[in-house]
């Protein structure tokens, strides 16, 4: 149960992702969210989020000293009939995070579990095969492409400080969609059904999807990611390609995901900036 900073636990959410991050790392300890089972991969510990002074004291107890999260979760349902005192004692503190965009509520997370004396690490420290460089992984991208990339990024990075999202959907420089809280999926979904509706040139760029971390944001939780489902969400969307910040977003499932893209069509495009 060993990985930088000594004895590893992954607080994992839904999908790959959490597999993927316990194959880098020596037997970690996986604690799964009650509601957020990870695929392909048995958690050790459930907790809630009600009890999670106890969930603390656990890790402790279990000699853990470093941390990663990996996964989607959505904020939970919260019973109060569930909380213990301690944690009760934590809810005036974390409200204003709580009533606050994702990112804010990702920074008080992150600070409970650093009052604990646990270093958090990014997915990208233990797991940095999963984090692309610079560079063209998929198809081909056009001049129309980078410009609808650019604009898309700029767009993503000017609503970072109010907390929205991690991408944005251009196509002939007009903006199709910005992920809100309903996230990625549900953006393109969007566009799939509004796009024919529009009066985008037959002829002009089909549209990028572009993702990125908020400027700003802890990069040590909550890194966009693209996996198959991505591809096959944009394919649906009649796009060209996915872009996204080099070394910004998490890639799942590599090869499976560039068959995809190929398969598809569509470009994969790791954007410097």
């Amino acid at each position: 149960m060993t990985g930088p900073g000594g004895k590893v636990a992954i607080v994992s959410g839904r999908g790959v992702l959490p597999a993927l991050v316990a194959a880098a790392l020596d037997d970690p300890l996986v604690c799964a969210m009650d509601g957020f089972p990870p695929e392909g991969l048995a958690p050790d510990i459930t907790f809630r989020v009600e009890r999670l002074v106890p969930f603390l004291d656990h890790l402790s107890d279990k000699g853990i000293e470093t941390v990663v999260f990996a996964g989607a979760v959505q904020r939970p349902r919260l019973d109060p009939a569930l909380f213990d005192a301690a944690t009760a004692q934590l809810v005036p503190a974390l409200l204003p995070a709580i009533q606050g965009g994702d990112d804010a509520l990702l920074r008080a997370v992150i600070g409970l579990f650093e009052d604990r004396g646990l270093t958090v690490v990014g997915v990208d420290q233990v797991a940095p095969d999963l984090v692309p460089g610079a560079g063209i992984l998929a198809g081909t991208v056009s001049a129309a492409d980078e410009k609808d990339a650019a604009r898309a990024a700029a767009i993503v990075e000017t609503l970072g400080p109010m907390d929205v999202g991690q991408g944005a959907v251009v196509a002939q420089g007009l903006c199709l969609a910005i992920e809100a809280l309903p996230g990625t999926d549900a953006m393109l979904d969007f566009v799939a059904v509004t796009r024919p509706g529009l009066r985008l040139s037959p002829a002009g760029a089909r549209g990028v999807l572009y993702k990125s971390p908020k400027p700003g944001q802890d990069r040590r939780i909550d890194l966009p990611a693209i996996g198959p489902d991505t591809v096959a969400k944009a394919a649906g969307a009649g796009l060209a390609g996915i872009a996204w910040l080099a070394g910004g977003a998490l890639l799942l499932d590599r090869q499976a995901t560039v068959a995809a893209a190929e398969a598809a069509g569509l470009f994969l495009w790791a954007r410097e900036p």
